[in-house]
């Protein structure tokens, strides 16, 4: 896949696990990987540019003797997963384009 495409699907990814309640790095790793495969290092810039951007905010809480830092969805980061959703119906209509033209070529 694109790795532009790939980075701006992560970026959902990552908010869309946390429209479901904060979360920390690890537990979003283990999540998000369900559906793409993404290392640390590629997790937690992501998740600093969503912070930097206003999507998430953090927080920091013990855990069994250590501070665990968690992430929680912001307004604006429910405002991206709308758009998101929204901005696929029309990626549905290239992609159909794209198929059908590439058969009609192919016969």
């Amino acid at each position: 896949m694109d790795t532009q495409r790939k980075k701006g699907l992560l970026d959902v990814c990552v908010l869309a696990v946390l429209s479901r309640g904060p979360s920390y790095g690890y537990e979003l790793l283990g999540t998000v990987s369900r559906c793409i495969p993404i290392s640390e290092s590629t997790l937690y810039p992501i998740l600093k540019r969503l912070e930097a951007g206003g999507c998430l905010s953090t927080y920091k809480e013990e855990y069994n003797g250590r501070i665990r830092k968690y992430y929680r969805l912001t307004e604006a980061g429910r405002k991206r997963i709308r758009d998101f959703l929204e901005e696929w119906g029309e990626m549905e209509k290239i992609y159909t384009f794209v198929q059908t033209m590439s058969q009609e070529e192919s016969t």
